[in-house]
């Protein structure tokens, strides 16, 4: 996917919030650290350093949401990182209930909050920072 594809597809997904641009997503991708798995639908930005991956973003077409596109990107991004990560992190807004459910089923626990840190029209949601083992591979 080009740069302009994925903020295309980062903004429909992301309605309600700031989307990424396709100059951002330029700069992550040319980065060595970090990589990018995708289908036609959706995809899983991450960033591996040292024995740790972070998945930067994950982002699923509205009209393909709940079709399990996310699922299979979560498998597929975790399968590559735990290559050379025994341990992985993300970040997610407390009040989205739907990506908390998935990723607490990939293994993702919280180990830390961010109060206040997502900025929203009516309030502020807290950051969850979740983290999950990686099986070796």
């Amino acid at each position: 996917m080009t740069p302009e594809a994925l903020a295309a597809l980062h903004r429909a997904a992301f309605a309600t919030e700031r989307a990424w641009s396709a100059d951002e997503f330029r700069s992550l991708i040319d980065s060595p650290h970090c990589h990018l798995t995708s289908d036609t639908h959706g995809f899983a930005l991450w960033r591996a350093v040292a024995d740790e991956a972070e998945l930067l973003t994950i982002a699923t077409h509205p009209d393909h949401q709940r079709q399990g596109v996310a699922r299979s990107l979560m498998q597929q991004w975790m399968r590559a990182a735990a290559r050379t990560a025994s341990t992985a992190f993300l970040e997610v807004a407390a009040d989205n209930a739907a990506a908390i459910a998935l990723y607490g089923q990939f293994g993702f626990d919280v180990m830390a909050r961010r109060v206040g840190y997502y900025k929203r029209a009516d309030h502020a949601a807290d950051a969850l920072i979740m983290r999950a083992s990686l099986p070796p591979t």
